[in-house]
């Protein structure tokens, strides 16, 4: 027999406020002092990244707010309660401070008493790296179940000036619920079967945020787009490929993609790269836009609401993001 880290409850949570494009050039009262008005266009916005809208979080709403409903959400799918986990690994780039670990204000909120909780820190790919180290916490027996959650504050850290940036990233949380399952060690068993990760930090610089311990500022995000966009396309169906023959699988055996949701261009590529039609593709970037670490999570959590994403169902996730660094997982639902 196999221990397998399988998930058992899955829930997202998004802020209230919802963001359409159009509002960027109308003027986007609230998110800074005054308003502001970008040279852009509902128009320009959806042909470059087919994002149509976004949520912000409201004023003193924090990363770990949002991921606390995310788990309220997972656990009660689960049908589960704080006290029944063992562990919470969060994925997130803008934790509420520098320290202590969000994950341990979510543990917190939730009135976990027991076990344990940290972050992960790999930007857009933090949740394909979370859900990796839930996944050899439980198989390593350190943990039966495990909360894994992408959680995002990213209008915190926007220029508000910068059109090609601002309009793309959003605000919101999901969370999935692992647990200690026996399965027969083959490529059929529910749960986990593979998982890839890579990072290269010689690209660092075309994505990061111009802030931090170096600088004595929070900073805000830096994208090279094109540069980004040239890597994403290869390096995703690279790693989903190399996750799917660990686990001595094809393509033609995956139910579903779920991507990270950065941009539907690169959704798009990734897809005929791996010779995927779109219609096997959960996309929630034009309701999300790009929630980095959240958006695999959420777009999980998505897919099963709507009744894409089912018991047995192969999924593969995959993203890449500052490092830079990317990755996959492979999951039998």
């Amino acid at each position: 027999m196999t221990t397998r880290a399988t998930v058992i409850g899955v829930g997202h949570y998004l802020p209230d406020r919802i963001v359409e494009n159009h509002e960027f050039a109308d003027g986007l009262d609230g998110v800074i002092d005054g308003t502001i008005k970008l040279d852009t266009s509902d128009d320009w916005i959806r042909s470059r990244s087919g994002i149509e809208r976004r949520h912000f979080a409201a004023a003193g709403q924090t990363t770990s707010d949002l991921a606390v409903k995310a788990c309220e959400a997972a656990l009660a799918d689960a049908g589960l309660v704080a006290d029944d986990i063992d562990a919470i690994v969060l994925a997130t780039s803008t934790a509420d401070l520098t320290f202590p670990s969000a994950a341990t204000m979510v543990q917190d909120k939730l009135g976990m008493t027991q076990g344990f909780a940290f972050d992960v820190q790999a930007v857009c790919a933090g949740f394909v790296y979370a859900l990796t180290n839930a996944n050899a916490l439980i198989v390593s027996g350190q943990a039966k179940r495990v909360l894994v959650i992408g959680a995002e504050t990213f209008s915190r850290i926007m220029d508000w000036t910068d059109r090609g940036t601002c309009v793309l990233f959003g605000d919101g949380a999901g969370a999935l619920v692992l647990e200690a399952q026996e399965g027969s060690g083959t490529n059929a068993d529910r749960g986990i079967l593979a998982s890839d990760l890579n990072s290269d930090g010689r690209y660092r610089d075309i994505l990061y945020v111009d802030g931090g311990t170096s600088t004595g500022q929070t900073g805000f995000l830096r994208m090279e787009g094109r540069e980004v966009f040239r890597h994403a396309v290869e390096k995703l169906a690279s790693t989903a490929n190399t996750s799917l023959a660990k686990a001595e699988m094809t393509a033609e055996q995956i139910d579903w993609v779920v991507p990270h949701q950065a941009n539907i261009r690169i959704i798009a590529g990734t897809a005929k790269k791996l010779g995927l039609p779109m219609d096997r593709v959960v996309t929630t970037v034009q309701d999300h836009g790009n929630t980095s670490a959240a958006s695999i999570p959420l777009a999980l959590s998505v897919g099963k609401a709507r009744g894409q994403i089912k018991p047995g169902d192969v999924v593969v996730t995959e993203a890449i993001g500052g490092g830079l660094a990317w990755g996959s997982v492979l999951l039998r639902w």
